[in-house]
C-alpha cells in the first residue's frame, strides 16, 4: 500500500491500484484504464457527486440517465430499508408474487397510457428489450404467422448490452466483437448534423423516416416482426429527430402490420416533458421498454409495459410463457419504484420539465451554438447535445476519429461537471430537480470547457 509524505497510507490510491488490477468496467479500453486508472466516487448530494479527492462535481448526466430525482431522496432509502427488514426476496415465479410487485404493476398501468395494463418486470433495458423479443416471437407464433421474425431497429441506436439487446443496437465497434443475431437489421438515423446534407432538417426527417418503407418493402411485410426504437436516440448521441420524421414513422406504422417498440429507457418517467417519449412525440406503440429513472437509479429495474393488442393475445391462452428472471419484480427495488413514482407526482416533476426547467434549460443550452467550436445544440425537456467542430460551415471536425470530444469530457471535469462524450458530440441529461440557479452553473462550467478546448487546438 502506497505510503503519502506524512507517512499515511493514501486511501484512494490504493483503491485506484484495486481497481485497475481487478475490476473490469463497461465499455473501457482496459489496458488504458490501468495505466490511467478513473476516479472513486464516494459520495453524492442534490445534483452533485464527489470523489474520494474530495472534488464536488455537477452531475449533468443524473448518474447514468437514471438519478433524474438527484440523489437526495431519503423517501426511496427508507422505502428500500423497509422492504429489506420485512421481506427482502421472494421470487415470483410458481403462482406467488410479492406486495410492491403488484402494486407497482397496477400503479404502471394507471400511469401510463389507456391501452397499455399489463407489465413484465426485469432487471434492467437491456433484459427488458432481451424481453421484447421473445414477447413478439410468442405473439406472433399465437396468431400462427411463423415467418414474422425480422426486428427493424436503426443505425447509431443503443438498446443494451446482452447479445440480443446489442444486436438490437447499432453500434459498427459493438458488432464486430461478437455474432450478432440474423434476424435484426438496420435502417437509416435522423441525425441530421452527420447525414443531412444540403437538405433542410424537415426534407430529411421525412428522407431517412421513409427508409423504413423501403426495408419494409424490400424484406417483405409477411417477414417482418417489429420495429424498435428510442424516441431521442440517447447513448448514441442525443439525436433529436426533425419535427418531420415521427409523422413519417406514424404513418408508416400505421400502415403496415409490425409491432413497433418504444425502448423509453432513456426517455421515459419526465425527462422529455411527458411521462413517455412516445408521449411527447405523438407515436402509438405496442411495447414499451422501461428502466433506469424507474427507480431513481436506486436499485435494478427494468420491464416490459404491454399494449392491449399484445397483452389480449399473449393472455388467451397458448400455454406457459418460458421466459423470466431470479429478480423479476424484486421487493426492494419495486418498493424503490414506488417510493420514485410517489416523489415524480408529488412535486409534479413531469409538468415542471414541459413548464419551467425543461425550456429554461434549452434555452441557455441554445445560448451555447454562439460559441466558435459548437457547430449545433439540440435538445428536448431535460435532454441536450452540442456538436464539436473546427468549421461551422463547412462541419469541419477539430481532429479526425472523434476523439475532441474526449478532450473537452476531460476539460469539463476539470472545470466541475460531467458532461458525457459521444464522438464530437457533447451530451447531457441532468436531474429534473436541478434549479435554475444550477442549470446556470452547468452552462458556465461547459462554456469554460468549450473555451479550453478550443485552446488545446490552437483556435
Amino acid at each position: 500500500m502506497p505510503a503519502n509524505r506524512d507517512g499515511k497510507y493514501s486511501h484512494t490510491a490504493e483503491l485506484k491500484r484495486q481497481d485497475a488490477a481487478h475490476h473490469l468496467h463497461p465499455f473501457t479500453d482496459f489496458q488504458d484504464y490501468a495505466a490511467h486508472p478513473g476516479r472513486i466516487i464516494s459520495r453524492a448530494e442534490g445534483v452533485y457527486i464527489e470523489d474520494s479527492d474530495g472534488n464536488r462535481i455537477l452531475d449533468g448526466m443524473s448518474g447514468l440517465w437514471c438519478c433524474n430525482l438527484g440523489y437526495s431522496q431519503p423517501g426511496i432509502v427508507e422505502a428500500v430499508r423497509k422492504q429489506l427488514s420485512e421481506l427482502p426476496f421472494y421470487n415470483n415465479f410458481f403462482q406467488c408474487a410479492n406486495e410492491p410487485s403488484v402494486r407497482l404493476a397496477a400503479r404502471l398501468a394507471s400511469l401510463t397510457p389507456d391501452n397499455f395494463n399489463h407489465v413484465f418486470f426485469t432487471n434492467s433495458g437491456s433484459e427488458a428489450n432481451d424481453t421484447n423479443l421473445r414477447l413478439v416471437r410468442r405473439y406472433w407464433d399465437l396468431l400462427d404467422k411463423p415467418n414474422k421474425r425480422i426486428i427493424l431497429s436503426r443505425t447509431n441506436a443503443y438498446h443494451g448490452s446482452t447479445i440480443a439487446a446489442a444486436s438490437l443496437g447499432g453500434f459498427d465497434f459493438v458488432h464486430r466483437q461478437f455474432e450478432t443475431l440474423p434476424y435484426v437489421h438496420h435502417i437509416a438515423q435522423p441525425y441530421w448534423f452527420k447525414d443531412g446534407g444540403e437538405l433542410s432538417p424537415e426534407e430529411f426527417g421525412v428522407r431517412v423516416a421513409k427508409d423504413l418503407e423501403r426495408a419494409i418493402d424490400e424484406l417483405g411485410e409477411d417477414n417482418i416482426a417489429a420495429f424498435i426504437a428510442e424516441p431521442i436516440q440517447g447513448a448514441g448521441g442525443v439525436i433529436v429527430p426533425p419535427e418531420s420524421y415521427w409523422p413519417e414513422m406514424r404513418r408508416i406504422l400505421a400502415e403496415r402490420d409490425i409491432l413497433f417498440i418504444s425502448d423509453e429507457v432513456i426517455c421515459g418517467f419526465g425527462r422529455t416533458g411527458q411521462l413517455f417519449g412516445c408521449q411527447s412525440y405523438g407515436t402509438s406503440p405496442d411495447l414499451i421498454t422501461f428502466a433506469k429513472a424507474v427507480t431513481n437509479g436506486f436499485q435494478p429495474l427494468g420491464g416490459v409495459l404491454l399494449g392491449d393488442r399484445v397483452a389480449n393475445v399473449l393472455t388467451s391462452g397458448g400455454g406457459e410463457f418460458g421466459h423470466g428472471f431470479t429478480y423479476s419484480g424484486h421487493p426492494a427495488a419495486c418498493a424503490a419504484a414506488l417510493a420514485t413514482l410517489d416523489i415524480l407526482e408529488r412535486e409534479q416533476l413531469v409538468e415542471r420539465v414541459a413548464d419551467d426547467i425543461g425550456p429554461y434549460l434549452q434555452r441557455r443550452w441554445q445560448e451555447l451554438a454562439d460559441h466558435p467550436i459548437v457547430g449545433e445544440t439540440r435538445g428536448k425537456g431535460m435532454v441536450a447535445a452540442l456538436e464539436l467542430v473546427r468549421n461551422k460551415h463547412t462541419r469541419e471536425r477539430l481532429e479526425d476519429g472523434g476523439k475532441a470530444g474526449a478532450v473537452c469530457r476531460q476539460f469539463c471535469i476539470e472545470s466541475g461537471l460531467v458532461m458525457r462524450a459521444v464522438g464530437d458530440a457533447m451530451i447531457i441529461a441532468p436531474p429534473l430537480v436541478c434549479s435554475h440557479e444550477e442549470i446556470d452553473l452547468l452552462i458556465e462550467r461547459a462554456t469554460r470547457a468549450l473555451d479550453l478546448t478550443a485552446s488545446h487546438y490552437h483556435l
